[in-house]
């Protein structure tokens, strides 16, 4: 759940801002963010967002957002299975919209290019830094067999579609995800230590066997995220840093403060609902 929660906040935060849109379910007005293709069968952890909610609006009604309950989900649910502790910025509100435009154009995907990803980071206001290192939140958790199926069959289903992938690691894939159906099929992103926060990530990279094509592009496309993988290959503390820095800097996207928005007493609705 570890991953699926820092992913959450990270698709909340790359729409509109951290201003929990993300949560907000379909309604009369809203289109809800769930329905678009990065997130459709691919988010979770909602249910755990709603408890914590819960459990705060008894002890302190309308004062904690659903936005901060994200960005302290992330921090903590990383440390809890080995990641690195920061400080998070409090004070979000929620918003009182969502954008499933936003979500479908906005969330960087595994088969977009790496000068794509940049600049999609870059339009947040984040730097070739934060792409590496946020991009190293996969060192927990699964993708699906859609979002790295590309890489593993050419055109005609014979032989390799992707030469960056290691080929022992692509036939293992290969297995598991065929070139039709079991779209669902979960592997993990880290195949080392799949539940440990740790840098192994970038250590798959420099072998071929980084799963998503996003991931591999890090060392294949740019010398300067080339030399953050190896750096942070090498010296796990380094990444570490990096990491909380970034999440931090993702965390202060175009954030909701003072009179805006709301703080919704449930996070999948706004508090006039209809």
């Amino acid at each position: 759940m570890a991953a699926s929660l820092v992913r959450l906040h990270f698709h909340d935060c790359f729409v509109k801002g951290c201003d929990a849109s993300v949560l907000l379910d379909n309604s009369s007005s809203i289109i809800s963010e769930k329905g678009s293709n990065p997130n459709m069968n691919s988010l979770r952890g909602f249910e755990v967002v709603d408890e914590i909610k819960v459990v705060l609006e008894e002890a302190c009604p309308s004062t904690v957002s659903c936005a901060d309950i994200l960005a302290l989900a992330a921090r903590d649910s990383t440390v809890l299975v080995g990641g690195p502790y920061w400080e998070v910025p409090l004070g979000r509100r929620d918003s009182l919209g969502a954008s499933i435009q936003g979500s479908n154009n906005d969330i960087p995907a595994p088969n977009n290019t790496l000068p794509t990803i940049i600049t999609k980071f870059k339009r947040q206001g984040l730097n070739l830094v934060d792409v590496v290192a946020l991009s190293g939140g996969h060192t927990i958790g699964m993708s699906r067999c859609t979002s790295f199926r590309q890489r593993l069959y050419n055109q005609t289903g014979n032989g390799m579609a992707d030469m960056t992938l290691d080929v022992s690691y692509a036939a293992q894939l290969r297995q598991g995800c065929p070139q039709s159906g079991g779209d669902n099929n979960l592997f993990p992103l880290d195949f080392v230590s799949p539940a440990k926060f740790d840098n192994f990530y970038f250590k798959n990279i420099l072998s071929g066997k980084g799963l998503l094509s996003s991931d591999q592009v890090l060392l294949t496309q740019n010398v300067e995220t080339a030399a953050l993988v190896k750096a942070y290959a090498a010296d796990v503390n380094l990444f570490f840093q990096h990491f909380a820095q970034s999440m931090v800097n993702m965390g202060n996207i175009s954030p909701l403060t003072g009179s805006q928005g709301e703080i919704r007493k449930n996070c999948r609705r706004l508090n006039n609902y209809h």
